[in-house]
Protein backbone atom coordinates (compact mmCIF):
# COMPACT_ATOMS: atom_id res chain seq x y z
CA UNK A 1 0.00 0.00 0.00
CA UNK A 2 2.54 2.10 0.69
CA UNK A 3 4.66 1.11 -2.31
CA UNK A 4 1.76 1.91 -4.29
CA UNK A 5 0.90 5.78 -2.56
CA UNK A 6 4.72 6.39 -3.45
CA UNK A 7 4.28 5.37 -7.19
CA UNK A 8 1.70 7.31 -7.29
CA UNK A 9 3.26 10.45 -6.07
CA UNK A 10 6.55 10.19 -7.82
CA UNK A 11 4.14 10.11 -11.56
CA UNK A 12 2.05 13.21 -9.90
CA UNK A 13 5.39 15.10 -8.79
CA UNK A 14 6.77 14.23 -12.28
CA UNK A 15 3.80 15.25 -14.32
CA UNK A 16 3.25 18.30 -12.50
CA UNK A 17 7.09 19.29 -13.36
CA UNK A 18 7.11 18.29 -16.74
CA UNK A 19 3.94 20.88 -16.79
CA UNK A 20 5.81 23.25 -15.08
CA UNK A 21 8.90 23.13 -17.34
CA UNK A 22 6.37 22.96 -20.42
CA UNK A 23 4.92 25.91 -19.45
CA UNK A 24 8.55 27.68 -18.88
CA UNK A 25 9.75 26.95 -22.03
CA UNK A 26 6.63 28.43 -23.62
CA UNK A 27 6.94 31.79 -21.94
CA UNK A 28 10.78 31.94 -22.63
CA UNK A 29 9.01 31.03 -26.53
CA UNK A 30 6.63 33.63 -26.15
CA UNK A 31 9.30 36.11 -24.68
CA UNK A 32 11.84 35.51 -27.55
CA UNK A 33 9.09 35.72 -29.97
CA UNK A 34 7.73 38.78 -28.77
CA UNK A 35 11.47 40.85 -28.83
CA UNK A 36 11.89 39.04 -32.16
CA UNK A 37 8.87 40.51 -33.95
CA UNK A 38 8.57 43.68 -31.85
CA UNK A 39 12.79 44.53 -33.22
CA UNK A 40 11.78 43.99 -36.82
CA UNK A 41 8.76 46.02 -36.57
CA UNK A 42 10.51 49.06 -35.31
CA UNK A 43 13.37 48.72 -37.72
CA UNK A 44 10.22 48.34 -40.44
CA UNK A 45 8.64 51.52 -38.81
CA UNK A 46 12.07 53.52 -39.11
CA UNK A 47 12.32 52.83 -42.79
CA UNK A 48 8.85 52.54 -43.92
CA UNK A 49 6.45 52.93 -41.77
CA UNK A 50 7.67 56.94 -40.70
CA UNK A 51 8.33 57.89 -44.09
CA UNK A 52 4.43 57.16 -45.01
CA UNK A 53 3.30 58.15 -41.48
CA UNK A 54 5.17 61.75 -42.36
CA UNK A 55 3.93 61.71 -45.80
CA UNK A 56 0.40 61.07 -44.77
CA UNK A 57 0.61 63.89 -42.18
CA UNK A 58 2.19 66.59 -44.46
CA UNK A 59 -0.45 65.57 -46.69
CA UNK A 60 -2.98 65.67 -44.09
CA UNK A 61 -2.03 69.13 -42.24
CA UNK A 62 0.96 70.90 -43.18
CA UNK A 63 1.35 73.74 -45.50
CA UNK A 64 4.30 74.47 -48.09
CA UNK A 65 5.89 77.58 -46.04
CA UNK A 66 6.31 80.32 -48.63
CA UNK A 67 9.09 83.21 -48.19
CA UNK A 68 7.55 86.95 -47.20
CA UNK A 69 6.14 88.77 -50.27
CA UNK A 70 8.53 91.35 -50.10
CA UNK A 71 11.43 89.03 -49.84
CA UNK A 72 12.88 89.80 -53.02
CA UNK A 73 13.94 93.29 -52.27
CA UNK A 74 15.83 91.85 -48.86
CA UNK A 75 19.31 92.23 -49.37
CA UNK A 76 21.07 92.10 -45.88
CA UNK A 77 25.16 91.90 -46.27
CA UNK A 78 25.96 88.22 -45.86
CA UNK A 79 29.31 86.19 -45.43
CA UNK A 80 29.97 83.00 -46.91
CA UNK A 81 32.18 81.13 -44.45
CA UNK A 82 33.87 77.73 -45.30
CA UNK A 83 35.84 76.16 -42.92
CA UNK A 84 38.80 74.59 -44.36
CA UNK A 85 41.34 72.02 -43.96
CA UNK A 86 44.15 71.35 -46.71
CA UNK A 87 42.19 72.17 -49.46
CA UNK A 88 44.77 73.70 -52.08
CA UNK A 89 43.07 71.21 -54.99
CA UNK A 90 39.70 73.42 -54.70
CA UNK A 91 39.79 76.20 -52.99
CA UNK A 92 40.64 78.26 -55.78
CA UNK A 93 37.26 77.05 -57.89
CA UNK A 94 35.40 77.16 -55.17
CA UNK A 95 36.18 81.11 -54.14
CA UNK A 96 35.61 81.57 -58.32
CA UNK A 97 32.04 79.97 -57.94
CA UNK A 98 31.23 81.87 -54.68
CA UNK A 99 32.38 85.14 -55.97
CA UNK A 100 30.21 83.94 -59.22
CA UNK A 101 27.07 84.43 -57.49
CA UNK A 102 23.96 86.65 -58.59
CA UNK A 103 24.24 88.63 -55.36
CA UNK A 104 25.20 92.44 -55.08
CA UNK A 105 28.76 91.88 -54.36
CA UNK A 106 29.17 95.20 -51.99
CA UNK A 107 26.58 93.17 -49.86
CA UNK A 108 28.43 89.55 -50.31
CA UNK A 109 31.95 88.68 -48.63
CA UNK A 110 33.48 85.12 -48.71
CA UNK A 111 35.16 84.36 -45.35
CA UNK A 112 37.79 81.33 -45.77
CA UNK A 113 39.09 79.88 -42.14
CA UNK A 114 41.83 77.95 -42.88
CA UNK A 115 42.07 75.65 -39.26
CA UNK A 116 45.66 74.55 -39.57
CA UNK A 117 45.93 73.84 -43.08
CA UNK A 118 49.53 72.64 -43.77
CA UNK A 119 49.28 72.76 -48.04
CA UNK A 120 48.80 76.12 -49.82
CA UNK A 121 45.06 76.25 -49.13
CA UNK A 122 45.86 79.85 -46.97
CA UNK A 123 48.88 81.40 -49.78
CA UNK A 124 45.80 80.61 -52.64
CA UNK A 125 42.97 82.53 -50.74
CA UNK A 126 45.39 85.37 -49.51
CA UNK A 127 46.10 85.57 -53.77
CA UNK A 128 42.22 86.48 -54.01
CA UNK A 129 42.48 88.34 -51.14
CA UNK A 130 44.72 90.62 -52.30
CA UNK A 131 42.92 90.49 -56.24
CA UNK A 132 39.40 91.28 -54.49
CA UNK A 133 39.81 93.33 -51.21
CA UNK A 134 36.79 93.20 -49.57
CA UNK A 135 34.75 90.40 -51.25
CA UNK A 136 37.50 87.96 -50.01
CA UNK A 137 38.93 87.34 -46.28
CA UNK A 138 40.97 85.19 -45.17
CA UNK A 139 41.02 84.11 -41.28
CA UNK A 140 43.98 81.97 -40.73
CA UNK A 141 44.24 80.20 -38.14
CA UNK A 142 47.57 78.15 -37.54
CA UNK A 143 46.90 75.51 -34.73
CA UNK A 144 44.28 73.16 -35.66
CA UNK A 145 41.33 72.68 -33.45
CA UNK A 146 38.80 71.18 -34.87
CA UNK A 147 35.66 72.37 -37.50
CA UNK A 148 33.28 73.74 -34.09
CA UNK A 149 36.18 75.63 -32.90
CA UNK A 150 36.94 77.23 -36.08
CA UNK A 151 32.86 78.22 -36.60
CA UNK A 152 32.63 79.72 -33.10
CA UNK A 153 36.10 81.64 -33.24
CA UNK A 154 34.83 82.90 -36.84
CA UNK A 155 31.44 83.86 -36.64
CA UNK A 156 32.10 86.74 -34.31
CA UNK A 157 34.38 87.77 -36.72
CA UNK A 158 31.74 88.22 -39.47
CA UNK A 159 30.31 91.67 -40.48
CA UNK A 160 27.10 90.13 -42.33
CA UNK A 161 23.52 89.24 -40.67
CA UNK A 162 23.12 86.54 -42.82
CA UNK A 163 26.09 83.70 -42.18
CA UNK A 164 25.88 81.41 -44.98
CA UNK A 165 27.87 77.74 -44.01
CA UNK A 166 29.16 75.74 -46.98
CA UNK A 167 32.18 73.59 -47.49
CA UNK A 168 35.28 73.79 -49.80
CA UNK A 169 33.66 70.98 -52.25
CA UNK A 170 30.53 72.56 -52.51
CA UNK A 171 29.37 74.70 -55.49
CA UNK A 172 26.48 76.81 -55.53
CA UNK A 173 24.23 77.64 -58.85
CA UNK A 174 24.33 81.44 -59.38
CA UNK A 175 20.84 81.85 -57.32
CA UNK A 176 21.13 79.88 -54.33
CA UNK A 177 22.35 82.34 -52.26
CA UNK A 178 19.69 84.90 -52.76
CA UNK A 179 17.18 81.90 -52.44
CA UNK A 180 18.46 80.76 -48.99
CA UNK A 181 18.70 84.68 -47.47
CA UNK A 182 15.23 85.98 -48.65
CA UNK A 183 13.63 83.79 -46.17
CA UNK A 184 15.25 85.81 -43.55
CA UNK A 185 12.85 88.82 -44.13
CA UNK A 186 10.72 86.57 -42.09
CA UNK A 187 11.95 87.70 -38.17
CA UNK A 188 11.04 84.15 -37.55
CA UNK A 189 13.15 82.42 -39.37
CA UNK A 190 16.46 81.67 -37.78
CA UNK A 191 17.92 78.74 -40.64
CA UNK A 192 17.71 77.71 -43.78
CA UNK A 193 18.64 74.57 -45.65
CA UNK A 194 19.36 74.14 -49.01
CA UNK A 195 19.31 71.57 -51.50
CA UNK A 196 22.43 69.35 -52.63
CA UNK A 197 23.09 67.43 -55.53
CA UNK A 198 25.45 64.86 -56.02
CA UNK A 199 27.36 64.75 -58.64
CA UNK A 200 29.85 61.92 -60.55
CA UNK A 201 33.69 63.16 -60.40
CA UNK A 202 34.21 61.76 -63.93
CA UNK A 203 31.23 62.43 -65.80
CA UNK A 204 29.82 65.53 -63.83
CA UNK A 205 26.44 63.77 -64.20
CA UNK A 206 23.91 64.35 -61.45
CA UNK A 207 23.85 60.93 -59.55
CA UNK A 208 21.65 61.30 -56.69
CA UNK A 209 20.44 57.92 -54.84
CA UNK A 210 17.40 56.41 -54.73
CA UNK A 211 18.44 57.00 -50.82
CA UNK A 212 19.29 60.45 -51.46
CA UNK A 213 15.77 60.87 -53.13
CA UNK A 214 14.09 59.14 -50.38
CA UNK A 215 16.11 61.55 -47.41
CA UNK A 216 15.29 64.61 -49.62
CA UNK A 217 11.43 63.77 -49.42
CA UNK A 218 11.44 63.48 -45.81
CA UNK A 219 12.63 66.85 -45.50
CA UNK A 220 9.75 68.05 -48.03
CA UNK A 221 7.61 66.30 -45.74
CA UNK A 222 9.14 67.78 -42.85
CA UNK A 223 9.35 71.06 -44.02
CA UNK A 224 5.45 71.63 -44.10
CA UNK A 225 4.79 70.24 -41.01
CA UNK A 226 7.73 72.49 -39.72
CA UNK A 227 9.80 69.56 -38.21
CA UNK A 228 12.89 70.00 -40.23
CA UNK A 229 16.04 68.77 -38.33
CA UNK A 230 19.12 70.65 -39.06
CA UNK A 231 20.72 71.10 -42.13
CA UNK A 232 23.40 69.94 -45.24
CA UNK A 233 26.10 71.36 -44.15
CA UNK A 234 27.23 71.82 -47.73
CA UNK A 235 24.44 74.94 -47.99
CA UNK A 236 22.60 75.86 -45.22
CA UNK A 237 21.55 79.59 -43.63
CA UNK A 238 21.39 80.86 -40.09
CA UNK A 239 20.44 84.73 -38.60
CA UNK A 240 24.09 85.15 -37.22
CA UNK A 241 22.80 87.38 -34.21
CA UNK A 242 21.18 84.15 -32.85
CA UNK A 243 23.91 81.87 -33.03
CA UNK A 244 24.75 79.67 -30.05
CA UNK A 245 28.04 78.42 -29.75
CA UNK A 246 28.69 75.34 -29.76
CA UNK A 247 30.94 72.39 -27.56
CA UNK A 248 34.12 72.58 -29.14
CA UNK A 249 34.17 68.22 -29.81
CA UNK A 250 30.88 68.72 -32.06
CA UNK A 251 31.04 66.03 -34.61
CA UNK A 252 28.14 67.44 -36.48
CA UNK A 253 27.65 70.84 -36.31
CA UNK A 254 25.23 71.28 -39.21
CA UNK A 255 22.47 69.53 -37.37
CA UNK A 256 23.69 70.80 -34.07
CA UNK A 257 23.61 74.75 -34.89
CA UNK A 258 20.37 74.98 -36.38
CA UNK A 259 18.38 73.15 -33.58
CA UNK A 260 20.28 75.31 -30.79
CA UNK A 261 19.14 78.60 -32.85
CA UNK A 262 15.43 76.52 -32.39
CA UNK A 263 15.80 75.58 -28.84
CA UNK A 264 17.32 78.64 -27.66
CA UNK A 265 16.03 81.23 -29.88
CA UNK A 266 12.74 79.85 -31.62
CA UNK A 267 14.11 80.55 -34.76
CA UNK A 268 12.04 78.23 -37.47
CA UNK A 269 14.02 75.65 -39.76
CA UNK A 270 12.85 76.20 -43.23
CA UNK A 271 14.22 73.46 -46.29
CA UNK A 272 14.55 75.43 -49.44
CA UNK A 273 14.64 73.54 -52.99
CA UNK A 274 15.77 76.44 -55.14
CA UNK A 275 18.77 76.85 -53.27
CA UNK A 276 20.88 74.24 -54.99
CA UNK A 277 24.26 73.02 -54.40
CA UNK A 278 26.57 70.52 -56.26
CA UNK A 279 29.20 67.90 -54.40
CA UNK A 280 31.16 64.85 -55.90
CA UNK A 281 30.36 61.62 -54.67
CA UNK A 282 32.64 60.25 -52.15
CA UNK A 283 35.93 58.68 -53.42
CA UNK A 284 35.39 55.30 -52.79
CA UNK A 285 33.58 53.52 -50.24
CA UNK A 286 35.77 53.50 -47.66
CA UNK A 287 35.42 57.21 -47.42
CA UNK A 288 32.03 57.06 -47.66
CA UNK A 289 31.88 54.65 -44.56
CA UNK A 290 34.05 56.62 -42.51
CA UNK A 291 32.25 59.69 -43.26
CA UNK A 292 28.90 57.26 -41.99
CA UNK A 293 30.20 56.31 -38.86
CA UNK A 294 31.11 59.55 -38.01
CA UNK A 295 27.86 60.97 -38.65
CA UNK A 296 26.42 58.03 -36.43
CA UNK A 297 29.37 58.97 -33.38
CA UNK A 298 27.58 62.75 -33.83
CA UNK A 299 23.88 61.48 -34.12
CA UNK A 300 24.79 59.57 -30.31
CA UNK A 301 27.12 62.77 -28.81
CA UNK A 302 24.03 65.23 -30.25
CA UNK A 303 21.35 63.51 -27.90
CA UNK A 304 22.95 65.12 -24.85
CA UNK A 305 22.63 68.39 -26.44
CA UNK A 306 19.38 68.45 -28.19
CA UNK A 307 17.86 66.13 -25.57
CA UNK A 308 15.14 68.57 -25.07
CA UNK A 309 13.62 67.30 -28.57
CA UNK A 310 11.98 64.82 -27.08
CA UNK A 311 9.18 66.76 -25.27
CA UNK A 312 5.79 66.78 -26.18
CA UNK A 313 5.77 70.52 -26.55
CA UNK A 314 7.78 70.84 -29.45
CA UNK A 315 5.00 69.23 -31.26
CA UNK A 316 5.84 67.57 -34.62
CA UNK A 317 9.56 68.50 -34.39
CA UNK A 318 9.15 65.81 -31.47
CA UNK A 319 7.68 63.10 -33.36
CA UNK A 320 10.18 63.31 -36.18
CA UNK A 321 13.47 63.80 -33.97
CA UNK A 322 12.22 60.46 -32.22
CA UNK A 323 10.87 58.39 -35.53
CA UNK A 324 13.57 59.95 -38.02
CA UNK A 325 16.95 60.42 -36.24
CA UNK A 326 16.39 57.91 -32.72
CA UNK A 327 15.27 55.22 -34.52
CA UNK A 328 17.71 55.22 -37.25
CA UNK A 329 20.52 55.20 -34.51
CA UNK A 330 18.99 52.28 -32.93
CA UNK A 331 18.08 50.17 -35.61
CA UNK A 332 21.56 48.37 -35.31
CA UNK A 333 20.55 46.98 -31.85
CA UNK A 334 17.03 46.17 -33.17
CA UNK A 335 18.80 44.04 -36.17
CA UNK A 336 21.05 42.59 -33.49
CA UNK A 337 17.99 41.51 -31.40
CA UNK A 338 15.99 40.21 -34.15
CA UNK A 339 18.99 37.92 -34.96
CA UNK A 340 20.15 36.56 -31.57
CA UNK A 341 16.03 35.82 -30.67
CA UNK A 342 15.93 34.22 -34.50
CA UNK A 343 19.06 32.32 -33.68
CA UNK A 344 16.98 31.15 -30.23
CA UNK A 345 14.16 29.96 -32.12
CA UNK A 346 15.51 28.35 -34.65
CA UNK A 347 13.94 25.10 -33.56
CA UNK A 348 10.78 26.32 -34.53
CA UNK A 349 9.36 25.81 -38.12
CA UNK A 350 8.37 29.91 -38.77
CA UNK A 351 11.74 30.82 -37.47
CA UNK A 352 13.65 28.43 -39.87
CA UNK A 353 12.12 30.66 -42.41
CA UNK A 354 12.32 34.37 -41.39
CA UNK A 355 16.54 32.99 -40.24
CA UNK A 356 16.48 32.24 -43.88
CA UNK A 357 14.94 35.29 -44.78
CA UNK A 358 17.68 37.23 -42.51
CA UNK A 359 20.72 35.17 -44.39
CA UNK A 360 19.41 35.51 -48.00
CA UNK A 361 19.32 39.56 -47.53
CA UNK A 362 23.03 39.94 -45.39
CA UNK A 363 24.06 37.77 -48.28
CA UNK A 364 22.27 40.05 -51.00
CA UNK A 365 23.92 43.05 -49.32
CA UNK A 366 27.64 41.30 -50.01
CA UNK A 367 26.85 40.63 -53.34
CA UNK A 368 25.61 44.12 -54.02
CA UNK A 369 29.08 45.46 -53.09
CA UNK A 370 30.75 42.72 -55.25
CA UNK A 371 28.92 42.84 -58.30
CA UNK A 372 29.84 45.33 -60.88
CA UNK A 373 27.53 46.98 -63.54
CA UNK A 374 24.93 49.96 -63.03
CA UNK A 375 21.57 47.87 -64.12
CA UNK A 376 18.33 48.26 -62.33
CA UNK A 377 18.62 44.87 -60.66
CA UNK A 378 22.34 45.95 -59.33
CA UNK A 379 20.95 49.06 -57.99
CA UNK A 380 18.11 47.23 -56.17
CA UNK A 381 20.80 44.86 -54.54
CA UNK A 382 22.61 47.61 -53.76
CA UNK A 383 19.83 49.08 -51.36
CA UNK A 384 20.55 46.04 -49.46
CA UNK A 385 24.41 47.18 -49.22
CA UNK A 386 23.50 50.25 -48.27
CA UNK A 387 21.18 49.78 -45.69
CA UNK A 388 23.85 47.50 -43.96
CA UNK A 389 26.67 49.40 -44.56
CA UNK A 390 24.48 52.38 -43.07
CA UNK A 391 23.73 50.54 -39.75
CA UNK A 392 27.30 48.96 -39.57
CA UNK A 393 28.82 52.02 -39.56
CA UNK A 394 26.08 53.05 -37.10
CA UNK A 395 27.54 50.47 -34.64
CA UNK A 396 31.48 51.74 -35.45
CA UNK A 397 30.48 55.50 -34.31
CA UNK A 398 28.74 54.21 -31.37
CA UNK A 399 31.88 52.63 -30.13
CA UNK A 400 34.07 55.20 -31.41
CA UNK A 401 31.89 57.72 -29.49
CA UNK A 402 31.66 55.93 -26.03
CA UNK A 403 35.46 55.20 -26.17
CA UNK A 404 36.22 58.58 -27.08
CA UNK A 405 38.14 58.11 -30.36
CA UNK A 406 35.68 60.55 -32.51
CA UNK A 407 36.60 63.99 -31.95
CA UNK A 408 35.69 67.36 -33.61
CA UNK A 409 38.31 67.51 -36.12
CA UNK A 410 37.71 66.11 -39.56
CA UNK A 411 39.69 64.26 -41.89
CA UNK A 412 39.59 65.51 -45.37
CA UNK A 413 37.80 63.20 -47.66
CA UNK A 414 39.95 62.23 -50.88
CA UNK A 415 38.66 63.74 -53.83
Amino acid sequence: MIRETRRDWYKWAERRSSRRDKNGWSTIIAVLSTVFWISLGLVAYAYVGFPLLIAGCAWLFGRQPMPPADSTNFLPVVDILIAALNEEDVIAARLDNALACDYPADRLQIVIASDGSTDCTAEIVRDYEARFPGRVKLLDYAERRGKATALNVSLPQLDGEIAVLSDANTFFDEQAVRHLVRWFADPQVGSVCGKLALVDPQSGRNVDSLYWQYENLLKRCENRLGALLGSNGAIYAIRRGQYVPIPTDTIIDDFTIPILIKLCHGGRLVYDEAALASEETAADLTAEFRRRSRIGAGGFQSLSRVWKLVLPIHGWTSFAFLSHKMMRWFCPAFLALALATNLLLIGQPVYQLTMAAQAAFYLAAILGSLLPGRGTAIRLLRLTTLFTSMNLALVVGFWRWIVGQQGGTWQRTAR
